[in-house]
């Protein structure tokens, strides 16, 4: 009898296995290449000599900010490229040229070596000038070469000193070169003007304007930001949308961000080819106090004016982020459709009826995200199957078929268990 038992087992167990190693593909081995590019992070901190403040925790900002440098290299992932680039960190005197020369790698972005990132932080002292602007320009070139993600995290707490070369505009520049870097920017003062520019910065590469002043705040935001280079998102595309269709950008695939004002509309274009789906959906998103009753609307339209299709939602003061979305699969052209253009503009249209509380300024427009995504339709096969399962029908059909075989192999089992005992 427990001989049977164990056959029976056996068998679930040989099936269980084959349906795994059917349906899902063997898992690299550990250590193997996995093809993907490699990450890289650039530190740039401020090393001027309002770092010796004491307001951060008791301490001064400068210890601060070594003591939360060497958390964050001790737990930087074995995957990302690190350096550390200083700004003021070297001239003591006051001549302005030399000052807002002052920039200097204190490590290389490279394979971290975490001893000698440490030990090289050890080393700073407070010393000099603000030149961030300069700052941000080597760190660029820090971090060029390679297909991964690129991000540099600015540490500062004062604005930049080394005007007219505005940080902000270093920023649109290397944004506007096209190579997919992004700055995120960290204040270690709550100030009104340096909020402002350090704001300007990061909204210029897509990134982020953090305030901090704790140390543990410090160290969670830069360990967060050099994880999100390992693990890059998708970042937004800047466009700005029009006023009607026949003005609007043509979009392709991809996320992108503009500003709506308040019950505004506005005008993207898509171009959609025979048996293609066009799936789009918009957030937009109460950057500031705003009525209780709001909505937004999104509308597929031909150039025409004839509205495809729709997707609309509602809100009621219970969150700032309202979203809603639509799909469009365009038919295959058959052999009468010959003489008909392969592709169609469909006109996106943006609305949203958000009202301004009082005294709350309507400028600028109310943040949106658009996301676009122009994909093989339902006939074809590989994207969209039937019953919604996409990808995952043969899946199904795979685990339906091992079912049914566990069930062929259960039931003679069962019937010769039962024929053997009434033989004994």
């Amino acid at each position: 009898m427990i001989r049977r038992q164990r056959l029976a087992a056996g068998v679930c167990a040989l099936l269980a296995a084959l349906a795994a190693g059917m349906a899902f593909p063997a898992a690299a081995s550990a250590g193997e290449p996995t093809g993907e590019a490699t990450a890289k992070v650039d530190l740039v901190l401020d090393v001027s000599g309002s770092m010796r403040t004491r307001d951060i925790d008791g301490g001064t900002r400068m210890a601060a900010a070594k003591q939360a440098f060497n958390e964050v290299l001790d737990a930087t992932p074995a995957e990302v490229q690190l350096g550390i680039r200083t700004l003021g960190a070297n001239y003591p005197g006051n001549d302005r040229r030399t000052g807002c020369k002052d920039t200097a790698q204190l490590y290389p972005v490279s394979t971290l070596d975490r001893t000698g990132a440490k030990t090289a932080v050890a080393t700073l002292s407070p010393t000099g000038w603000t030149p961030i602007g300069p700052a941000l320009l080597k760190a660029a070139d820090d971090l060029k070469g390679g297909d991964g993600s690129k991000r540099i995290v600015l540490i500062t707490d004062g604005e930049d000193t080394c005007a007219p070369l505005d940080p902000c505009e270093v920023a649109r520049e290397i944004a506007a070169k096209g190579i997919g870097m992004t700055i995120d920017t960290l204040g270690l003062v709550p100030d009104t003007k340096l909020n402002k520019q350090l704001s300007c910065i990061a909204e210029a590469t897509g990134g982020t304007y953090t305030s901090v002043e704790h140390t543990a705040e410090l160290t969670d935001k830069v360990n967060q930001l050099v994880d999100r280079a390992a693990n890059p998102v998708v970042t937004p595309v800047a466009t700005e949308g029009a006023a009607q269709c026949t003005d609007a950008p043509t979009l392709k695939s991809g996320l992108y961000t503009d500003r709506e004002e308040f019950g505004q509309q506005r005008w993207y274009r898509v171009e959609v080819l025979a048996g293609q789906e066009l799936r789009a959906s918009v957030s937009v998103a109460a950057d500031r106090a705003v009525g209780p009753d709001y909505g937004a609307l999104l509308r597929a339209v031909t150039v025409h004016g004839r509205e495809i299709v729709r997707g609309e939602a509602a809100g009621n003061g219970r969150t700032d982020v309202i979203s809603t979305g639509l799909r469009y699969p365009k038919p295959e052209r058959d052999g009468d459709d010959s003489d008909k253009p392969a592709a169609e503009t469909v006109c996106l249209q943006v609305t949203n009826s958000f009202s301004a509380a009082s005294g709350v300024k309507t400028t600028p427009g109310l943040p949106l995200e658009l996301t676009v995504d122009v994909v093989d339709g339902p006939s074809h096969s590989g994207d969209v199957a039937s019953f919604g399962l996409g990808r995952g029908w043969w899946l199904l059909g795979v685990l339906v078929l091992v079912g049914f075989l566990a069930g062929l192999i259960w039931g003679w089992l069962s019937r010769w268990r039962v024929a053997v005992w009434r033989t004994n």
